[in-house]
C-alpha cells in the first residue's frame, strides 16, 4: 500500500517536509481562521477528519490518499497568502496552485502511483469546491464535471474536516452548504463515481458545448481520428507512436524544429513552428487522414487550442498521456537525440496539467 509517509505525527512532519514546516509562518484571516496560521488549522483539519465516521468507513489505501491530501491542501497558501488594504487576509489561487504542488511532490519526490496521486491532486485541486458550488451560475455542471476528476465522496470528506478544522463564527454555514453539495451529486448521479453518459462524444460534448444538456446525445459523424501525444519530454512518446501508429503519418514538433533548425529557446521561433505544423494538420483533417499529433501539450490550455481546431474539421481526438517514474524521465530524456536541458524537464514537471477525461472523445493514459 502507498502511504506518503509512515511518522504522521506533527513533529515528524515538521522534520521531513520543509512544506510543513513552512506552514508555521503563513498567517489567515482572523474572521474565518480564528485558530491560527495554516499550520495549526492543517494539524486541526487532520484530527477532524480522523475522528469522521465517513472516514474511519475508507479502505486503508482512500484513508491514505484522504490524509495526505488533507495535509496538502493548503500548501501553497505560503506562495498566495497577501495582507490586503482593508487589513483581511487572502490566498486567492491557492487551491490550483496547491494542486501543482502536490503533483510535483507525489511525482518527483515521493513517489506515488499515477491514479492514487492524481485522486491527491484533484483533492487538493477542489477541496473547497463543496463550500462553494452553489454559488456558482452553474452548480450542477460544476459537480459534474468534478465529478469525472475526483471522488466527490472523498472531497466531501476532506471539505467537511476542512470546515471542522477551523475556529470560525460560520462553521454551520459551511457544513450546511457541504451537504447541499452532497445532495446535488446524489441527484445528478455523481456521488462517488462519474457522472455517465452515453457515448464518449455525449462526455465530450458536454464539456465542450457549454449550453449543452447531460442527456444530450449527438450523431458520431467524424472525418479523421487525431491521436493527440501528450507528456513530459523523455516519457517516451516516439516510442508510444512506433509501437501502436506506425504506418500512420506523425506530425512531430520536434522534427520540424531540428528541420527548421530552430532552437527550443527560441519562443518567437517555437511560434513558427506551431504555425507550420497546424498547416500541415490541416491539409490532414481537409483530407479526412487519421494522423499523430505528437508534442508535449502538457497544459489544459494548449491542449484546449488544438482540440478546437480538430473538431472544427470533425475530427475524433484521442487523446494518449505518456508518462514514466521521475528518474526514468531523465534516463530516457539523456537518450533522446535532442537532449532537453534537467532544468528545463524540472520546470515543465511544475507545470504539468494532466489531461481530464473529458479533453477529448477518448482520453487514454498510459503510466507505468
Amino acid at each position: 500500500m502507498w502511504t506518503l509517509t509512515t511518522g504522521k505525527d506533527w513533529a515528524s512532519l515538521r522534520e521531513q517536509f520543509n512544506w510543513v514546516r513552512d506552514m508555521e509562518d503563513v498567517p489567515q484571516d482572523p474572521v474565518h481562521h480564528a485558530e491560527g496560521n495554516v499550520a495549526v488549522h492543517t494539524r486541526m483539519v487532520l484530527e477532524a477528519l480522523q475522528q469522521l465516521e465517513g472516514y474511519k468507513q475508507l479502505p486503508a489505501q482512500e484513508q491514505e490518499v484522504l490524509w495526505a491530501a488533507a495535509l496538502l491542501h493548503d500548501v501553497e497558501k505560503r506562495s498566495t497568502t497577501v495582507h490586503e488594504a482593508d487589513g483581511s487576509i487572502t490566498s486567492r489561487g491557492h487551491s490550483k496552485k496547491g494542486a501543482l504542488t502536490a503533483r510535483q511532490i507525489l511525482y518527483t519526490q515521493i513517489p506515488a502511483p499515477f491514479f492514487l496521486r492524481e485522486q491527491v491532486v484533484q483533492l487538493v485541486r477542489y477541496h473547497g469546491m463543496p463550500i462553494w458550488a452553489i454559488e456558482r451560475s452553474d452548480p450542477t455542471r460544476m459537480i459534474i464535471e468534478t465529478s469525472e476528476l475526483v471522488n466527490t465522496r472523498l472531497l466531501s470528506l476532506l471539505a467537511r474536516a476542512d470546515a471542522l478544522g477551523r475556529n470560525c463564527s460560520d462553521q454551520s454555514e459551511l457544513l450546511y452548504r457541504i451537504d447541499l453539495f452532497e445532495a446535488l451529486c446524489q441527484e445528478q448521479d455523481c456521488w462517488g463515481q462519474p457522472r455517465g453518459f452515453q457515448t464518449p462524444h455525449a462526455r465530450f460534448h458536454y464539456f465542450y458545448k457549454e449550453d449543452s444538456a447531460p442527456g444530450f446525445v449527438p450523431f458520431d459523424d467524424f472525418g479523421a481520428t487525431v491521436v493527440m501525444l501528450c507528456g513530459l519530454p523523455g516519457a517516451g512518446k516516439d516510442t508510444y507512436v512506433q509501437q501502436h501508429y506506425k504506418n500512420w503519418p506523425v506530425i512531430n514538433l520536434d522534427e520540424i524544429r531540428r528541420k527548421h533548425k530552430i532552437a527550443p529557446t527560441d519562443k518567437s521561433g517555437n511560434g513558427t513552428i506551431v504555425q507550420l505544423a497546424k498547416a500541415q494538420a490541416r491539409e490532414y483533417l481537409r483530407r479526412k487522414q487519421h494522423f499523430v499529433w505528437n508534442a508535449t501539450n502538457i497544459t489544459r490550455q494548449m491542449r484546449a487550442q488544438l482540440v478546437e481546431l480538430f473538431v472544427t474539421y470533425k475530427a475524433y481526438v484521442k487523446m494518449v498521456y505518456v508518462e514514466v517514474p521521475y528518474a526514468r524521465l531523465h534516463a530516457q530524456n539523456k537518450d533522446r537525440e535532442a537532449v532537453v536541458p534537467k532544468h528545463v524537464v524540472d520546470k515543465l514537471v511544475s507545470k504539468l496539467e494532466v489531461p481530464a477525461v473529458w479533453e477529448g472523445h477518448e482520453v487514454v493514459f498510459v503510466a507505468g
